[in-house]
């Protein structure tokens, strides 16, 4: 079997997708082409149907989002299992899964990009370890990776503005209470059937930009000021102590790209 999984090292979304594929023990090769020539890439891989990373590729066979990918492993390698056999557990799991891929993920990562504006050189910082070695290796590197990634998050992601703020922040809480009444309806560990499953892995993947576990996507930036300030008053909440803990004991490995 070839399996070649195109990435966003940084990406929580990708991190999604790494996890399942290590959990299971699937040997694969990682590309990671910089934004934003991953979007052609994905279009390429996608035949037109996506622009975004993560794609996973088995033998010709292409898989183009984080959940499209675990559906496709449970399919193929059956274990560890990442959805439940109980039906209605199984359920539960996707409906978990869906709420925290559509009401989560793309507000914890535009919650960094935001406050990533307010910090001097933090875009540079940022960005210049994804642009070619001898760029960013210099001065002229940072300044190409600062306007980049304050260019390229914007149009992308329209994440400027103290609007774009304020809804990612409340998203992240509602996303808090919905992982904290889920735990509870559980057994405290795990959200579904008394075992790790697509649910656990999704919530505490796509947290990641905001938990920033050791375990977690490797980053060399400097947080900003306003993201810390914020994380000061989550971090004692019960899911976000919750995500530390899953990533510790479920993850485990060293960061890597």
């Amino acid at each position: 079997m070839n399996a070649v999984l195109w990435q966003i090292p940084v990406s929580h979304f990708s991190e999604k997708a790494r996890w399942a594929l290590e959990l299971k023990g699937i040997e694969h090769e990682r590309r990671s082409p910089p934004p934003p020539s991953h979007m052609l890439v994905a279009l390429w891989l996608s035949r037109g149907s996506r622009v975004t990373f993560p794609v996973l590729v088995i033998d010709g066979e292409a898989f183009t989002d984080s959940s499209e990918i675990i559906a496709a492993l449970e399919q193929r390698f059956a274990e560890p299992r990442l959805l439940p056999e109980d039906p209605a557990e199984r359920e539960r799991a996707l409906a978990i899964e869906e709420f925290f891929d559509t009401e989560l993920g793309p507000y914890s990562r535009a919650l960094v990009f935001h406050d990533l504006r307010s910090q001097p050189g933090g875009f540079a910082d940022f960005s210049a370890p994804m642009l070619p070695g001898p760029v960013q290796r210099n001065d002229l590197g940072r300044v190409i990776g600062g306007w980049f990634g304050r260019t390229y998050t914007q149009l992308r992601y329209r994440v400027a503005g103290e609007d774009a703020a304020v809804k990612a922040r409340s998203q992240v809480l509602t996303a808090l209470d919905r992982l904290e009444a889920e735990l509870e309806a559980g057994d405290g560990t795990y959200m579904v059937g008394g075992r790790f499953s697509v649910a656990d892995l999704t919530a505490a993947a796509l947290f990641a930009p905001v938990v920033q576990p050791p375990q977690g996507p490797e980053t060399t930036m400097t947080l900003p000021a306003a993201f810390e300030e914020f994380r000061a008053t989550v971090a004692d909440r019960p899911g976000y102590r919750w995500v530390e803990e899953t990533f510790a004991r479920e993850r485990g490995n060293p960061r890597r790209p």
